[in-house]
């Protein structure tokens, strides 16, 4: 699996990322180590929306470079697998849910989703205001799962899809 949210973290070490984003909003995102602050930069990007631009448009090409490269990597495997699973949390934002043989997603109930990410310490209803309703995500979606559960419940669910995706795989071992 290829998660986003990873490659953004590998990317916010890379020197020309880390010198775009001190140039655009300043040392206050730079942590005492040198690294990006992704709590301060996110506090920064979601109160602007020319500066949550600037952010997207700086990572995004860089994040589709590294999905592609991924995808092609495992594909040129001597046995790729069964089925390549990449999680793309902006997926539906930035418009990129035709370039995958399928869509699924997991959501939850408002409450919960808001409970999660207020426990991060991050703004529930400014992070809401800039992404897809989650209505509209499920009903385009080729399948879904509302995650108020168990973590047995989803791994259930897993297993479920990788039977229905890549039959013979059920375990979820792929």
């Amino acid at each position: 699996m290829l998660s986003s949210d990873d490659v953004v973290r590998r990317l916010y070490s890379d020197p020309d990322v880390m010198s775009a984003v001190r140039e655009r909003f300043g040392s206050g995102v730079i942590d005492a180590g040198g690294a990006v602050d992704r709590a301060a930069l996110a506090a920064s990007a979601f109160d602007d929306p020319e500066a949550l631009g600037f952010l997207e448009g700086l990572l995004h090409p860089r994040i589709g470079s590294e999905r592609e490269a991924w995808v092609a990597a495992q594909r040129a495997m001597e046995r790729p697998p069964p089925l390549l699973v990449c999680e793309v949390p902006l997926l539906f934002e930035a418009g990129l849910e035709e370039r995958f043989d399928a869509v699924i997603v997991v959501t939850a109930s408002e409450g919960v989703r808001r409970r999660r990410v207020e426990a991060r310490g991050q703004d529930f209803d400014g992070r809401a205001a800039h992404q897809v309703d989650e209505a509209r995500k499920v009903a385009a979606a080729d399948m879904s799962f509302t995650n108020d559960f168990t973590l047995d419940d989803l791994e259930r669910w897993v297993g479920e899809v990788m039977a229905r995706f890549a039959p013979g795989t059920a375990d979820g071992q792929a």
